[in-house]
């Protein structure tokens, strides 16, 4: 499974998510974020990051504040169904999985709640369900 690309800038993460670079950097300070990976200028960050703050700015667009998405996302409380609701506009980040011509399986990760170890055990299960239906037919 690809993503987009592997690692980001903090200017590049701020553009995606739409926040800018002293809000990503406090809310790393805010321990809401996890810190960059390396230091100082080779320091980057993943895509758990940019999840992680489209998360936040989708819950904070809500209402929430940092102190209520802290205990939604840090401490593993439970987000309300209001929170999981998309709306027009909403970004998010998906890994797409080509299964054949016409079959692609899209995943968000981070409200997947899979390592990404159970991902590709998710993806190679599917592949194999997959090919079963497809020799079925040929039956």
């Amino acid at each position: 499974m690809e993503t987009p690309k592997q690692t980001y800038t903090l200017d590049e993460l701020a553009s995606l998510s739409g926040l800018n670079p002293r809000t990503v950097r406090y809310y790393i300070q805010l321990e809401l974020v996890d810190p960059p990976v390396g230091q100082t200028r080779a320091a980057h960050y993943t895509w758990q990051h940019l999840g992680r703050l489209l998360e936040i700015r989708k819950l904070t667009e809500q209402g929430f504040s940092l102190e209520r998405v802290r205990e939604l996302l840090v401490e593993g409380n439970a987000v309300p169904a209001a929170a999981r609701a998309r709306r027009p506009g909403d970004i998010e980040v998906k890994s797409h999985l080509h299964l054949g011509d016409g079959l692609e399986l899209a995943i968000e990760p981070g409200r997947a709640h899979l390592t990404p170890e159970q991902l590709r055990r998710l993806a190679r299960e599917i592949l194999a369900a997959h090919a079963r239906v497809l020799q079925e037919q040929q039956e």
